[in-house]
């Protein structure tokens, strides 16, 4: 409501240019601007909050569902009288385990969903001053994705990596070492236009394939991110953002995408753990 009413006063204040001059007008413009742009990023932060927020509340369900289905395993064991009290304290030690297991998934969840959300924003800061057209970044399932147009990054049909472009990967690279618990996974993506050629690259998996490797590299080799922590590939045409059928459609679809999540077997050992008996 503070915003609404800051652009209110600058709207009224613009629309008295007669009345002010030629500095006091580019002033008024420029916060009106600033007030413009400010909203706009606020709402991206709130519709990334949404989307964690929609996941935690789904998992969160599922669990309250598989700790109901204890309670009621419980009621019926309670109103047959014929079993006998160890299995009723075996039961209820089940719901305490389950219970506590929940308690400590939703715990990771959260933390796991505050860290990628603190990532998000470290690096859409750090990236602040290149295009929006060249550069994504949101959290999404979990994981944080970081998409690169390929005109940013390479010559048209080619997969080697423009000294342009690595600046860009530079920064990258330095939230990647920053958060040094976590994977990294480089997929190239391509448009469904053939490629064909004698040699390499012959088609778009190799196009897809090649350019990932190539970011690979250039975050090892030149900006230190731990080889072991990188998965590189490429998905070819069959991953596409949008439709074919437009020039700006396959632009949008022809990119590289750095996706920052948790370590898998952390996040398997999370998955493995089954609720055991206080």
């Amino acid at each position: 409501m503070k915003i609404i009413k800051i652009l209110t006063v600058l709207v009224m204040a613009i629309s008295l240019t007669s009345c002010v001059s030629k500095k006091q007008y580019d002033a008024l413009n420029l916060n009106y601007k600033q007030c413009i742009e400010n909203i706009a990023e606020r709402q991206r932060e709130i519709q990334d909050l949404k989307s964690a927020n929609s996941g935690l509340t789904s998992e969160n369900n599922l669990l309250k569902d598989q700790n109901s289905a204890l309670k009621s395993s419980l009621d019926a064991c309670l109103s047959n009288t014929g079993k006998g009290s160890a299995n009723i304290d075996k039961l209820i030690g089940e719901i305490n385990a389950s219970n506590s297991y929940i308690k400590r998934l939703i715990s990771t969840n959260s933390k796991n969903d505050s860290l990628n959300m603190a990532l998000s924003n470290k690096l859409k800061r750090s990236l602040d001053n290149v295009s929006d057209a060249d550069v994504d970044v949101k959290v999404l399932k979990g994981v944080v994705m970081i998409s690169l147009s390929d005109k940013m990054l390479y010559k048209s049909g080619d997969y080697n990596v423009l000294p342009a472009a690595q600046e860009v990967l530079g920064k990258v690279a330095k939230v990647i070492n920053d958060y040094d618990k976590y994977s990294v996974l480089i997929e190239g993506n391509t448009d469904n236009i053939a490629l064909n050629s004698s040699s390499l690259p012959k088609d778009n998996w190799d196009l897809s394939a090649l350019r990932g490797t190539a970011v690979a590299k250039i975050l090892q080799t030149q900006f230190s991110v731990d080889p072991a922590r990188i998965t590189a590939g490429g998905r070819g045409e069959y991953n596409p953002k949008t439709t074919n059928m437009s020039v700006s459609g396959r632009a949008e679809n022809r990119r590289t995408e750095i996706i920052i999540m948790p370590k898998l077997d952390e996040f398997m050992k999370l998955m493995d753990v089954a609720p055991v008996k206080n």
